[in-house]
């Protein structure tokens, strides 16, 4: 029923060296992926406002030998709330939080400002509301809304990923 942080990731094609943020990383699923997917020598930001669910990160990338994951404390919904600098990230992960958002377009500028030219986001949300799994529908963000929002802030959506039978996977790149 979930969608496979694993398998998303090795959808989007992440190489060695290659720098990512993780926004919202909450229990770091996707986090320690692209921590592997980038190793040894690119790093991943995992980047959440709950600092208990950031020290989880902390500790299994410990346990699991990842010394390229960086914590950050960080506000979402407000740019500059993450405190990575312009333009130095490669690709941005935004799983399962955009329905969690109220202030969407914050969030979008957010990944736009530290994407590096031609930078990559890869959103992975709930396509619908399933009787108490995942959001409520009325905070359900349609692909076509989502589209609509990161083309509106200067993206081009550069393909689609298979994220599951209840989530969509869209990969957007920055125009530069």
């Amino acid at each position: 029923m979930f969608s496979d942080p694993e398998n998303n990731i090795n959808q989007l094609a992440l190489t060695p060296g290659m720098t990512v943020a993780d926004f919202g990383s909450g229990s770091g699923f996707y986090t320690m992926a692209a921590a592997k997917a980038v190793a040894p020598n690119g790093r991943v930001f995992a980047v959440d406002i709950q600092k208990d669910l950031l020290q989880k990160i902390k500790n299994g990338a410990t346990q699991n030998h990842l010394g390229n994951v960086e914590i950050i404390w960080g506000d979402l919904e407000h740019l500059g709330g993450t405190k990575l600098r312009e333009s130095s990230v490669d690709v941005v992960i935004a799983g399962n939080l955009f329905f969690q958002i109220e202030n969407k377009d914050s969030l979008c500028l957010e990944i736009k400002r530290i994407l590096r030219p031609n930078g990559r986001a890869l959103v992975v949300d709930w396509s619908s509301s399933f009787g108490g799994v995942g959001p409520q529908p009325q905070d359900v963000v349609s692909k076509i809304k989502m589209t609509s929002i990161f083309q509106d802030h200067g993206f081009v959506l550069d393909r689609e990923i298979n994220a599951g039978a209840e989530h969509y996977g869209l990969v957007f790149r920055k125009v530069n």
